[in-house]
């Protein structure tokens, strides 16, 4: 596996990282065996860019990779996040029991109960998961500077905020990077986001690289998603209104693959790899054959014509739906 900075003063990382939410979260039934076995998978293969977060399965996410994580702890490079919260009562899954918490005294307890379910002394990367406008970006980021200070922190990342909000957190502490969803399908970071990132030395980690599984090839109807499967409430892309055109442009995109001689989702991956040294993905999986699968497209090397090809299959203007629900999508650009 190549390995890319991780920001202008960062560490080196894998270039296809392993976004760990649907192992405990989100996607269906869990299979923490085949979960852990894909965590061991990566780590083998070089993929040491593993990335959690507290509320993930309220919890269970970061107590699923503990172990992994402390047996093979010179090889990981573990990012959580904090700042979603659920209400007493309330369910993770349950987008009206999330509330935003990114108050000072929040920061340093949610770092605190990450390191314990984690079972480590050290976090390499706390990123704000999202912010919460009433709070100053400036206390939340100088809490975090304090942790970094006490070593409970490596390096500090934020997730979908506005590039003032950047900035802003910029000039309290370095930032290392910041995570947003980016992919054939949402091109939103291209332009203000991305320009800013290259701009202050700050990595762009891209999650949602294969668009929630429309630019697997896997998916070709909504009656795939179980009950229980986020997509089919809080992901409008996956409405029944929506999905058959959004599966009609990934089909696009799929052709241009079959011509390369990769899948759809090597695909996908090697054309956010082309956009820059500085775009990290994360493509999320809990089972070793599409770990495996996403791996190996950071041996891709697409012409400018191939990329220029996926480019023009997914045009950003006929996207059907938003990222998430309206609840959800106030939360972003913080």
């Amino acid at each position: 596996m190549i390995r890319r900075r991780m920001g202008a003063a960062g560490p080196e990382v894998s270039a296809i990282g392993l976004g760990c939410m649907g192992m405990s979260h989100a996607y269906g039934a869990r299979d923490d065996a085949e979960s852990t076995r894909t965590l061991h998978r990566a780590l083998d293969l070089g993929v040491n860019h593993l990335d959690t977060a507290d509320v993930y399965g309220d919890g269970d996410n970061e107590r699923l990779l503990g172990p992994v994580v402390r047996q093979r702890r010179a090889e990981v490079f573990l990012a959580t996040k904090f700042g979603n919260r659920v209400r007493p009562g309330g369910a993770a899954d349950d987008v009206a029991s999330r509330f935003v918490d990114t108050s000072a005294d929040w920061t340093r307890r949610a770092c605190d109960a990450s390191l314990e379910r984690l079972g480590i002394d050290t976090l390499d990367l706390f990123y704000v998961h999202r912010r919460d406008p009433d709070t100053p970006i400036e206390e939340t980021v100088g809490a975090m500077a304090e942790l970094v200070a006490a070593g409970k922190v490596r390096f500090l990342g934020l997730s979908e905020v506005s590039p003032e909000t950047l900035r802003a957190a910029h000039a309290v502490h370095p930032i290392t990077a910041v995570q947003m969803e980016y992919s054939l399908f949402s091109r939103d970071v291209e332009g203000g986001m991305l320009d800013t990132c290259r701009e202050l030395g700050v990595a762009l980690v891209a999650y949602s690289p294969v668009g929630r599984g429309l630019l697997t090839g896997t998916i070709t109807s909504r009656d795939q998603l179980t009950a229980d499967d986020w997509r089919r409430s809080a992901a409008p892309r996956f409405a029944a209104e929506n999905l058959d055109a959004n599966l009609a442009l990934a089909a696009e995109a799929r052709a241009v693959a079959e011509e390369i001689g990769c899948t759809p989702a090597q695909a996908a991956l090697a054309w956010l790899l082309a956009r820059g040294e500085d775009v990290l993905p994360i493509p999320g999986t809990k089972r070793v054959r599409y770990l495996e699968e996403n791996a190996a497209a950071a041996d891709l090397r697409l012409t400018p014509e191939q990329l220029g090809r996926l480019g023009a299959a997914v045009p950003p203007s006929a996207v059907a739906g938003e990222r998430y629900a309206p609840q959800m999508m106030r939360m972003l650009n913080g």
